[in-house]
């Protein structure tokens, strides 16, 4: 089964609000961006780091050696929609930078080591993204 294939099923099984298999559900939210080349809406599965009020994704793709296409369309419109637990919203990503993307990303690492193997495994510095609720 196909990348996409595995995130179809799991965006169907997110939004049915039941178990998904291999997958912590509580860790999950559902990421829409626009297609920067079709236009169409494009929603993916992913992990988030929540620290307090702010809520974190870490464009990885485990380690790919470029951005995943989820980021590369958010470069293009920052505006998307996020689903997490129960509630669904807008938002406005913004890649965090600088000191700001230190601290977030030693917060991030500390809860889930395995993303300093997909940086130590590629060139490109791994962005980490910031999901602002748009009131």
């Amino acid at each position: 089964m196909d990348a996409k294939e595995i995130n179809r099923r799991v965006v169907e099984q997110f939004r049915a609000g039941g178990d998904i298999p291999g997958m912590h559900r509580d860790r999950l939210l559902l990421l829409t961006t626009i297609g920067r080349s079709s236009g169409k809406s494009r929603t993916t599965p992913m992990m988030f780091h929540r620290d307090g009020d702010h809520l974190y994704v870490v464009a990885s793709d485990n380690g790919a050696k470029k951005d995943p296409s989820w980021y590369r369309n958010l470069m293009k419109d920052a505006s998307v929609g996020v689903e997490v637990g129960h509630e669904k919203y807008d938002a406005v990503a913004s890649t965090v930078e600088g000191d700001e993307r230190a601290t977030v990303w030693a917060s991030i690492t500390a809860a889930n080591p395995f993303f300093l193997e997909h940086q130590a495994g590629v060139e490109r510095e791994i962005p980490v993204v910031e999901l602002n609720r748009v009131s």
